[in-house]
């Protein structure tokens, strides 16, 4: 067994070797709370979601850590007279956590706001001002910069060298050496809030965007860890500048970069300044969230993935063949399915699939393929083919966060329209049974054609006769 992750500063597939064999450790960039999430964001934290899952499968044990950005110059910007900095950034945090819980992605072991990090922050600032790679603003307005040339390594992330990248845009240039210097801490203004400073050896004000995550990193997870996870379009400047500042503090840092592909509209990148995002609410307010994590997951983590209404009735339809597969199952071994996903061993392909790079899509194709075989032996009424093709389909499924029958799809109450739906169909199944037994088969064909004509499937099973719309 090897696992295999496309590291992005090694800009190569490497085969994957945690710290602690027994416990990989990963930190993800979590959401800049200023306003709720788009499907983007569920596309990000989804990707990470699977591959926790996977090394859990492969390693036992996962330490995730998934920061929340709750200070930020976005932050500030969106807060007004009727509702805080703080207020906003817990109400978003919020909605974020709904989201992601809507669609099964897990809570990690750790999840840290930026604030409750302040004195690791000034910690790490301090640890660069004495080692010579930050500088204080000489025009006293409590400015801390990271000097990116005292540090020849700059740009190893991205691979790009330094006189070519775009000037650092994060604060005003007036106090840099270079504009390339990025923020470490911001000093406070007269015209931001009182209540978002912090006291520090160079002058109150607020951490920087970069410095929140290699200090929170540090503190969860130590010096060195296993795995940097985030958007692709965090690559430059947020990664790389993480990357320097603590690798020039004297950390390790991470071992493996992994970034998810962008999701796209109309071929366009997503995103809250261009204005042409989907927000996660309204999509999980007209579509299944299963619906949602499987269309998500479709594509590979490292491509981009343009959202539409086809690419959800896609993996509608998926799901159905699978959900329709398992209760088809279900129904047939009855009293023996209770232990049977749980012995259940993981089938080859889609391991070999998962361990290459994550590969879901191969993974899916496993999937729909022994659904596919699953329903041969259902056909041909081989018992023992239903049993392993259940086990397997259950235990992929399940891997994958994706199992139609685990009770957490299920909303527990039937809509009115599906139960009144039900009772009718189960009067004209009890109509044309009624019929059969008098033998009176013209009545028979009668009540079956008019199901039919109603895009109603009938299945008939030695417990039974059910019923599905359009054979799903």
């Amino acid at each position: 067994m090897t696992v295999r992750l496309y590291d992005t500063q090694a800009q190569a597939l490497r085969a994957f070797a945690p710290r602690d064999a027994g416990n990989v450790t990963m930190y993800v960039c979590g959401p800049t709370v200023q306003s709720g999430p788009h499907i983007g964001h569920l596309r990000g934290a989804l990707s990470f979601d699977i591959l926790r899952r996977w090394l859990e499968h492969r390693f036992g044990r996962v330490t995730f850590v998934r920061n929340v950005t709750d200070i930020d110059d976005k932050v500030l910007q969106n807060a007004g007279p009727e509702e805080s900095w703080w207020a906003l950034a817990y109400r978003m945090e919020q909605e974020f956590a709904s989201a992601y819980a809507a669609i099964g992605i897990r809570t990690p072991t750790y999840e840290p706001r930026a604030t409750g990090s302040i004195p690791e922050m000034i910690a790490f600032i301090e640890r660069l001002i004495e080692t010579g790679h930050a500088y204080r603003a000489p025009d006293g307005s409590g400015d801390v910069y990271f000097d990116v040339r005292s540090w020849p390594a700059y740009g190893a992330l991205t691979h790009q060298e330094l006189d070519a990248m775009e000037p650092a845009a994060d604060a005003d240039p007036r106090g840099k050496r270079d504009p390339h210097d990025f923020a470490l801490w911001k000093g406070a203004k007269p015209t931001e809030p009182a209540d978002a400073t912090w006291s520090a050896p160079w002058g109150a004000g607020r951490p920087g965007w970069h410095i929140e995550c290699s200090a929170m990193s540090r503190r969860y997870l130590g010096p060195e860890f296993d795995i940097h996870g985030g958007g692709l379009d965090l690559r430059f400047p947020h990664h790389e500048n993480e990357l320097a500042q603590s690798t020039a503090a004297g950390d390790p840092f991470a071992r493996y970069w992994v970034h998810n592909g962008l999701v796209t509209a109309g071929g366009q990148k997503m995103s809250k300044s261009l204005g042409n995002f989907l927000l996660a609410a309204d999509v999980l307010a007209t579509r299944d969230p299963l619906v949602v994590r499987y269309a998500l997951a479709a594509a590979h983590y490292r491509s981009n993935l343009d959202v539409s209404d086809r690419a959800f009735d896609e993996a509608d339809a998926a799901l159905e063949r699978i959900r329709t597969f398992l209760e088809r199952a279900v129904r047939t071994l009855r009293d023996d399915t209770a232990d049977v996903t749980v012995s259940a061993s993981v089938p080859e392909r889609f391991a070999s699939a998962m361990d290459d790079d994550l590969g879901v899509p191969q993974a899916l194709a496993v999937i729909h393929e022994t659904v596919r075989e699953g329903n041969s032996a259902l056909d041909a009424g081989d018992r023992a083919g239903v049993q392993r093709a259940f086990a397997d389909v259950a235990t992929m499924t399940g891997l994958l966060g994706l199992d139609p029958l685990d009770p957490r799809w299920s909303t527990g109450t039937a809509a009115p329209e599906a139960v009144a739906l039900d009772a009718l169909v189960q009067t004209m199944i009890a109509q044309r049974a009624d019929a059969r037994a008098a033998k009176d088969w013209t009545a028979a064909d009668r009540v079956r054609d008019a199901i039919a004509a109603a895009g109603i499937t009938l299945e008939d099973t030695p417990d039974g006769t059910h019923w599905s719309i359009n054979g799903r």
